[in-house]
């Protein structure tokens, strides 16, 4: 079923405008259609554990490939800087692209096994179980250093992200590899962050802001698993850009349909 079909037995439910400690990016310039918090807070029954990122459909070994992560901000900015970088540097077309909005770098999940948005309900909010945004994707090992370079280009000239009205550890900048610190390509991690005058600290979980540090934590993919986003926030626009185009969203409905982003229990308007 796609998803505009879905929207149409959806009605808006201004109340969780209003959801208990949400943050959101770019406050300010929010709109009905935009709104991070404006989907609808329904319950789900499906359980998501930490949900491993899909094997593309294009011809790599599957021993080349390994699940990363990157987050600096609002991933909803991220996410579409990574997809580009994916056509870029990986060649890959709409139905390859790996790179989805979610969470990582917390301790905890609810019993359930979800991390969720911040929700009207209050089920597994990141926020409050110690997670990052970030954006999860399926690259080959030998690439994570030119995915590095991609993500600290990023950063603006002072080493801060781009959307510093939004505080608090959910915005915190990390990354995650397997192995963290002790992945055979973590020297070109750290090559890009000095290029760049920036750090490299292992986190701990449930780290926080790194505003104004020009840090980033460093996590073992294998300890702090990458927890996938609600349909809702996937291939969606920004405030830091203009609109990313119709073609752009709809992305959300093709991975969607294809299984590589799925139904994560939490709320969300599928």
């Amino acid at each position: 079923m796609k998803l505009p079909l879905l929207f149409s037995i959806l009605a808006p439910v201004a109340s969780f405008m209003n959801a208990p400690g949400a943050k959101f990016c770019a406050s300010t310039h929010l709109n009905a259609e935009n709104s991070r918090r404006g989907f609808l807070a329904i319950s789900a029954s499906a359980a998501a554990a930490a949900l491993s990122i899909p094997q593309p459909s294009f011809a790599v070994s599957e021993s080349d490939l390994v699940d990363v992560y990157f987050g600096v901000g609002c991933y909803w900015h991220i996410q579409h800087e990574f997809v580009e970088t994916e056509r870029k540097l990986l060649s890959r077309a709409d139905n390859e692209l790996t790179s989805r909005t979610g969470y990582a770098g917390g301790t905890a999940t609810d019993k359930e096994g979800r991390v969720c948005y911040h929700n009207f309900k209050g089920v597994a909010d990141y926020g409050k179980l110690g997670h990052g945004e970030a954006v999860g994707m399926r690259i080959p090992q030998t690439s994570i250093g030119d995915f590095a370079k991609e993500y600290f280009s990023l950063f603006t000239d002072k080493g801060e992200r781009v959307d510093p009205g939004d505080r608090g550890g959910e915005y915190r900048s990390l990354l995650g590899l397997p192995g963290g610190a002790n992945n055979a390509y973590y020297k070109e991690v750290v090559a890009a962050a000095t290029a760049k005058g920036m750090t490299l600290e292992l986190g701990k979980g449930n780290d926080p802001d790194t505003l104004g540090t020009k840090k980033i934590f460093v996590y073992d993919t294998a300890k702090f698993p990458f927890y996938q986003a609600e349909v809702y926030h996937q291939f969606h626009d920004d405030f830091q850009s203009k609109a990313y185009g119709k073609k752009y969203n709809n992305l959300a409905d093709q991975a969607f349909e294809e299984g590589r982003v799925k139904i994560t229990g939490c709320p969300d308007r599928v």
